[in-house]
């Protein structure tokens, strides 16, 4: 049987409102919706997600460059993916490239499971029925009562785990936070902190070394995302476990990460490094590698692809950052969560019935 081919590509700018706001002077968020036609008559909806900027510039290379090198090509997202990243090389190996691929590779993943009557577990290979969550949050503008509150919050629903954020100019107030955190959830839940690329190696590690004694679970992105080098120094120099990757955007970076050592967790984001067909290379690499995979956000993509990798991991989730809790799903969601876990009923294709016009 032939493979259709792609026909059309079409976008659409969303941008909600945020209920929680994860920077107080931008408070929205945006997607650029990706719809695919294919020669059968099939049609795949996707995303590119860009929270706070690049919104316009990932659409325009979708509409112009990428629409133009896919249609009239086959509609497999396995087989398209490299010659597309080859043909946008040259604007960038990752970065607004990857991002506008994921929604051309989202699309197709969609179109093909909508083809076979079966969702983005089943399509990939289910090999688990249910997902760990995290509890997590963009909070370091929360005034302490807040954050104390979310923690609390976090302990009604029955998260084993959760995160915060870390990197207030005066380390004190980092450990005044962390320590109330603590004490609300308890010595036995983990508690992960994140410091968001705010510090240099010297900051990371007199931060760390304040910290440590709360028993972090993880320091996420203490450093810039591009700063390798700096990874390698600040890793040998901490006995906390160092999470990177939420700013990697290619399979050839994790690589690179892994080899040399310069994180224990790995964190790629679906749509950053291009979509599902890079994310499940990466997902291996890391467990080939021997390291810890943690997806990072999007949990109605990252829950259903953590049911199908070889490592089981939990998935994280923002507080009032879900699609459905945005207004951007038409209909229901492709998970379900259930206190600390999740579950993917299997809806066909990817699962993400977004609307076709903002919700503001």
């Amino acid at each position: 049987m032939s493979v259709p081919t792609i026909t059309r590509v079409a976008t659409t700018p969303l941008t909600a409102a945020m209920p929680r706001p994860w920077v107080p002077s931008a408070p929205w968020l945006h997607l650029v919706r990706v719809d695919v036609e294919c020669s059968d008559g099939v049609t795949g909806t996707g995303f590119s997600w860009t929270p706070t900027i690049g919104a316009e510039a990932v659409r325009a290379l979708i509409d112009t460059d990428i629409a133009r090198f896919v249609v009239g090509r086959g509609a497999d997202a396995r087989t398209l993916w490299a010659d597309l990243w080859r043909h946008l090389h040259e604007a960038g190996g990752g970065g607004v490239t990857t991002i506008a691929m994921a929604g051309v590779d989202l699309a197709l993943w969609d179109a093909a499971g909508r083809r076979a009557s079966l969702g983005l577990a089943d399509a990939v290979g289910r090999i688990r029925s249910t997902v760990g969550v995290y509890g997590s949050g963009v909070n370091l503008h929360y005034s302490l009562d807040e954050l104390v509150a979310q923690a609390q919050r976090w302990v009604g629903t029955g998260y084993d785990a959760v995160k915060i954020k870390v990197g207030k100019p005066d380390v004190t107030e980092d450990v005044d936070r962390v320590a109330a955190v603590r004490d609300v959830i308890g010595p036995d839940r983990q508690l992960m902190i994140d410091a968001n690329q705010r510090w240099d190696v010297p900051t990371a590690v007199a931060a760390i070394g304040a910290l440590e004694r709360f028993d972090p679970h993880w320091i996420e992105e203490p450093l810039r995302s591009d700063d390798t080098l700096g990874y390698l120094e600040l890793r040998g120099s901490i006995g906390v476990p160092v999470a990177l990757g939420e700013n990697v955007h290619t399979i050839h970076r994790f690589r690179e990460l892994a080899s040399l050592g310069a994180a224990d967790i790995l964190q790629p984001n679906v749509v950053r490094v291009g979509g599902i067909t890079p994310f499940l290379e990466i997902a291996d690499l890391v467990d080939e590698a021997d390291l810890r995979l943690a997806p990072h956000l999007l949990p109605e993509l990252s829950g259903q692809l953590a049911m199908c990798i070889a490592q089981e991991t939990r998935v994280e989730r923002v507080e009032d950052a879900d699609l459905d809790t945005l207004g951007l799903l038409a209909g229901p969601s492709p998970v379900v969560f259930h206190g600390p876990t999740l579950t993917a009923p299997g809806a066909p294709g990817i699962g993400i019935p977004l609307v076709e016009r903002s919700p503001l």
